[in-house]
């Protein structure tokens, strides 16, 4: 799923491309698509974009008529820039944008149909759909700590909230507790001061570090490949390969689609933690270190 560095990439390509001009025309390819009714989807045909808003994970196009257009790209859902008036073909593409300087067009991945559009009426209507996270960049160290504080839960758990940080998921969440030297698992009501400062200073620079590096990108070509497993990654997507600071390999928690990414050394103490499906099938056999892990891969 695109996450916040991602969307400020989109954001920055689509303001060179759309700021100031008129959406011509809405196709939409897909029954699935738009979640909204009133206002309709033509209400804001031929009203000019004068804005362009991050709203979690979400892209928000503001008009001249007051009216919002969210995009909510999910697990799969990616934009496309194309020549003016693209055709849509293939199942994967659900819906076109029509501008005087080209289309912008929606694809998703796979078979499950998760992307979605709204409409709304003005911005307060749609800052309904805001979790309610806070911006980690205008947050305070305490702010955040409050913020993570308010539920005792597993770092990753907590980072991935929307509903208590704004536009981290699974990606940048790993990156950023590999940075900060801590646990996934770590239980928020046991972080030690410290930890708490060393988690704050890690997704502020994590996040910035994204953010910089894929506007720069964006900047000169629109970002057709967004991806959540880049190769100058630290620890996620990168599971059997050397961790870029110790040295040791990446481990792995996976549960239902999603997968933890973590080094042992950096940020457990060497202990290995327990994947759910294996440590069923292997029970007391389980490796707690990395020395046992890979005596079990010898035998």
């Amino acid at each position: 799923m695109p996450e916040l560095p991602d969307i400020a990439a989109y954001i920055t390509a689509l303001e060179a491309r759309v700021l100031g001009q008129p959406l011509e025309q809405v196709r939409i390819a897909s029954a699935f698509l738009l979640r909204t009714v009133q206002p309709p989807i033509a209400a804001v045909e031929g009203h000019t974009v004068r804005g362009l808003r991050r709203v979690g994970k979400r892209i928000a196009f503001g008009f001249d008529n007051g009216m919002w257009l969210v995009l909510h790209l999910m697990i799969a859902g990616r934009l496309h820039w194309k020549p003016v008036g693209a055709k849509l073909g293939g199942r994967n593409q659900l819906a076109a944008f029509d501008f005087p300087s080209g289309s912008l067009v929606l694809t998703e991945a796979g078979s499950k149909r998760r992307a979605a559009l709204y409409v709304f009426a003005d911005e307060a209507a749609m800052q309904t759909i805001d979790a309610g996270g806070i911006d980690v960049f205008s947050a305070t160290l305490d702010d955040f700590r409050a913020a993570l504080m308010a539920e005792n839960r597993t770092l990753k758990r907590a980072l991935t909230d929307p509903r208590i940080l704004s536009g981290i998921g699974n990606a940048y969440s790993d990156e950023i507790l590999h940075a900060a030297k801590l646990s996934p698992i770590a239980q928020t009501h046991k972080l030690a001061a410290e930890q708490w400062q060393r988690l704050y200073d890690a997704t502020r620079s994590t996040l910035q570090m994204w953010i910089d590096r894929l506007q720069v990108e964006a900047a000169t070509a629109f970002p057709e490949k967004v991806t959540a497993f880049r190769k100058d990654m630290a620890v996620h997507g990168r599971f059997g390969e050397p961790c870029p600071v110790c040295g040791e390999k990446v481990q792995r928690i996976r549960y239902a689609d999603n997968e933890t990414n973590y080094c042992a050394e950096c940020q457990t103490e060497g202990k290995v933690l327990a994947d759910r499906s294996l440590s069923r099938l292997l029970g007391k056999d389980w490796p707690r270190t990395l020395d046992e892990l890979e005596a079990l891969k010898r035998r």
